[in-house]
């Protein structure tokens, strides 16, 4: 049984060491919104979100203040928009205005599911929605986006990588005025999971119950401070460490989640328990991994100690709840955590150290910034690196990459707030054009027939 007293036990690593409920979100099925007409379903979606969530942030500040723990995000995830939209694909922008609309309504951060799932293939109105993504992003401001090319059962989509490295540009020109800000909001993935609480790539499963809570929590602080205690021992005495630590992170949220749905109506889904950084100092993965032993982030080393993180810190956290989802492990963004951002300043991190660690890590190479002249296909290219990675090793990756405008190597785009700012990083120059004009399927690694 888990009451307050389980909570009572971490009132230090609130006030201390940063701990917090990263996010609420609630999923919200649109399938019953669909009517004939791209109008009408666009009325229904507005009205049905803010039915159903118009207490999400009354109830996140009633619990924060119950149990004396921060929640940081209220935020809403609905079903993936290219199938509501597939009907009157070129009236796609309706709906994200629809949702937008909502998000401000009800007074939430973000909402996730402008999305599309093009794995295997691209039908014609899967295309012209996702042609529809600048557009829409440049005109909403709190509406997310993401598009799933790939999968360890599907292989890669090619041509959908293609047009997403041009998708990419183009949504950066469209936010020029804002370093390309509408990047921050779009995230490309192999093998996106249904249950996703954290933005930009949050959306709500066709497989998920009509109305579901998800938590997402965080404490990188707390598993610095607990790894600091102990600054002799060896790494299997400091595995241990970590998974206790998580261990109490995660019974947080689990009390958290239960709660919420119980007070919102709707069904507990998950608690992702990964360690998400903020720009504050003293809440980043890259200081834990410094404080293990590494002189910086990004040198030889790194990535070994970010697999071991991220393994104690699942089986800490798989022990505390009854429901553990989303990606549960650690994030690496650039532009969110200080350690990673002074390291790639220093240039100790660089893009290749980084697609390494993703192997290992929660997701993928996530808020990097890149000169505002990159080609599309470089991009593409960094995408399909990437989803390579995910497809043979059965993960979760993603690329959440902003070629910001008229910025070169050695600039910096600042987005403020939890999104912080990120040092322009240098690309290979030598071209993947060819390759990625080829288009078509890479197929499904071996392993994975497995039915």
């Amino acid at each position: 049984m888990f009451n307050t007293n389980d909570v009572l036990e971490t009132v230090n690593m609130i006030e201390k060491e940063h701990l917090d409920i990263r996010t609420i979100t609630m999923g919200v099925s649109l399938l019953p919104c669909i009517r004939e007409t791209a109008e009408k379903t666009a009325k229904n979606i507005y009205d049905t979100v803010c039915k159903k969530a118009e207490n999400i942030v009354k109830v996140a500040k009633e619990l924060s203040l119950e149990y004396g723990i921060p929640i940081v995000n209220k935020r809403v995830s609905v079903t993936p928009a290219s199938l509501v939209c597939a009907p009157f694909a070129d009236k796609s922008a309706l709906i994200g205005k629809a949702l937008d609309d909502a998000a401000k309504t009800v007074g939430i951060d973000f909402i996730g599911g402008y999305s599309a799932l093009v794995h295997k293939g691209m039908a014609d109105y899967e295309k012209q929605f996702i042609l529809s993504i600048p557009e829409v992003l440049a005109s909403t401001e709190r509406l997310c986006s993401s598009v799933n090319i790939g999968s360890s059962k599907s292989g890669i989509n090619m041509d959908a990588v293609k047009l997403m490295g041009e998708i990419i540009k183009k949504t950066a020109a469209n936010t020029a005025k804002s370093g390309g800000f509408g990047c921050a909001k779009l995230v490309v993935f192999c093998n996106a999971v249904e249950d996703n609480p954290f933005m930009a790539g949050a959306f709500h499963g066709v497989g998920e119950s009509g109305t579901v809570i998800n938590v997402g929590v965080s404490g990188p602080g707390v598993v610095q401070h607990a790894i600091e205690s102990i600054p002799q021992s060896d790494l299997s005495d400091l595995a241990e460490m970590i998974k206790r630590t998580a261990f109490k992170i995660t019974r947080a949220g689990q009390i958290i989640a239960k709660e919420a749905a119980k007070r919102l109506n709707a069904e507990f889904g998950i608690v992702d328990l990964s360690l998400a950084p903020t720009p504050a100092r003293g809440d980043s993965v890259a200081a834990i991994l410094e404080e293990m032993g590494l002189e910086s982030v990004g040198t030889h080393g790194t990535t070994a100690c970010l697999a071991m993180l991220n393994d104690a810190v699942k089986k800490g956290g798989v022990m505390a709840s009854s429901r553990v989802g989303g990606l549960s492990g650690a994030f690496i963004p650039v532009s969110e955590d200080i350690g990673m951002i002074e390291a790639a300043e220093r240039g100790t991190l660089k893009i290749d150290k980084l697609e390494a660690m993703t192997a290992v890590c929660s997701v993928g190479l996530d808020m990097i910034a890149v000169a505002g002249d990159t080609p599309a296909s470089t991009i593409s290219a960094i995408i399909a690196d990437e989803a390579a990675i995910g497809m043979i090793n059965n993960k979760t990756t993603a690329v959440r990459i902003i070629p910001a405008p008229n910025k070169k190597v050695g600039d910096e785009v600042n987005f403020g707030g939890l999104l912080g700012r990120a040092p322009i990083m240098a690309v290979h120059n030598e071209s993947a054009e060819k390759f990625i004009s080829r288009g078509g399927l890479i197929p499904a690694p071996i392993h994975s027939n497995k039915n």
